[in-house]
């Protein structure tokens, strides 16, 4: 009997030791899992679904038309899905054109700004993505690698001279190559049962280009004026309205607030864009330096000034590096603010399911530039820019 007895308390006290292990274990699985920043939306605006530009470098494009798609939903004018690659085909030979002009001194690449899309759907019109995808028969994502290269090779061939005169071949070679890798773009097309043009498809959506402004913060221009933004991408030299960084998280907020989304252009390419957990901000201490109980708990971040931001872009370390679209505010489990972000890599194994959440700091340190509507500045701004 006490023998029995011995046996089934050893039993049970080893029953015991594994629950109570199996409850940390738990616990502990709960703390892994568990996010450094709990985040609550304040405001989300409409958006149309998030695309991926894939293996191409025409974030600009892709960031640009979802702004103007998610500003044709808030006209009340419907949701559309437009052709990012109408965009791209006709803007390569208006840059090419340019930069056979400064004889290769210019920039020629896929890059741009947010005012590129609205030149080329001045000059062009507009397209529904199903009349033109720019995507080649067999093929399932764009992958402009190859069509970049051709491209640039075309222009340094044809700068090239073996005599003191350079032909237009060029031009055509250029036209050939972009039908070759991205298809020809059709005089007209169908659509919902009604033919149009790119111009009177563009016409019927309604969206105008003068309804729309860009500002950028640098105080090696006066504020509340204009100047041509030196960054590479700005390549057809348009002008930025330049205004505090206190000014461009003014307008920001207004604009979520009053229904506006924000096509953004700043730099995600150095540290504190973190893409695996899904947010970006500007940490007082670096990752590595912090402790174990740190890393569980919202950064503590620095407090931009625009002398802080202003150094960035001085040296570098801020660049026109990728744009992406504000569509929403929210806040972290301590009242930290977030802009929250539509990207254009896609879904797929993203935490957020293609979107981002940015800090306000990060937002002072990183931002280049903002397009927004007129309508989405406060009166007081834009009394001072004279709009």
């Amino acid at each position: 009997m006490k023998a029995k007895y011995l046996l089934l308390l050893m039993l049970g006290f080893f029953c015991f030791v594994n629950f109570v292990n199996a409850q940390d274990d738990e616990e502990k699985d709960k703390d892994k899992k568990k996010d450094r920043h709990e985040f609550t939306m304040e405001k989300e605006l409409k958006t149309t679904p998030v695309k991926s530009q894939a293996k191409t470098g025409t974030c600009w494009c892709f960031a640009t038309m979802s702004f103007a798609e998610t500003e044709l939903l808030r006209m009340g004018n419907g949701e559309y899905d437009l052709s990012e690659m109408f965009i791209i085909h006709n803007t390569y030979p208006i840059k090419a054109a340019k930069y056979m002009r400064y004889m290769g001194m210019g920039n020629f690449g896929p890059g741009g700004q947010a005012h590129d899309l609205f030149h080329v759907m001045d000059k062009f019109g507009l397209m529904p993505e199903e009349a033109y995808s720019g995507i080649m028969p067999g093929d399932k994502e764009h992958n402009h690698g190859e069509l970049e290269n051709m491209l640039d090779g075309i222009l340094k061939a044809a700068l090239k001279r073996t005599g003191t005169k350079t032909t237009t071949n060029w031009k055509d070679i250029i036209d050939f190559t972009l039908n070759e890798y991205l298809g020809k773009i059709p005089n007209e097309f169908d659509y919902k049962e009604k033919k149009y043009t790119p111009k009177s498809f563009a016409d019927e959506l309604g969206l105008k280009s003068s309804d729309y402004v860009e500002l950028t913060s640098f105080s090696h221009h006066p504020f509340y004026k204009t100047f041509v933004l030196e960054i590479p991408d700005n390549w057809t030299d348009d002008e930025y309205y330049n205004v505090p960084i206190d000014d461009i998280v003014k307008v920001m907020d207004y604009a979520i607030d009053n229904g506006y989304s924000i096509a953004w252009d700043g730099d995600v390419g150095k540290e504190n864009f973190y893409s695996k957990p899904g947010y970006a901000v500007v940490p007082v201490t670096a990752e590595d330096d912090q402790t174990k109980e740190e890393k569980k708990l919202p950064e503590k971040e620095k407090q931009i000034s625009q002398a802080d931001r202003q150094d960035a872009f001085d040296t570098y370390s801020t660049t026109d590096d990728h744009l992406m679209h504000v569509i929403g505010v929210a806040k972290n489990q301590e009242g930290t603010k977030f802009y929250y972000t539509k990207n254009s890599w896609g879904t797929k194994e993203r935490k957020y399911d293609g979107f981002w959440y940015m800090s306000e700091q990060f937002i002072r340190l990183r931002t280049v530039a903002i397009m927004i509507h007129k309508d989405a500045i406060p009166q007081e701004i834009k009394a001072k820019l004279g709009l």
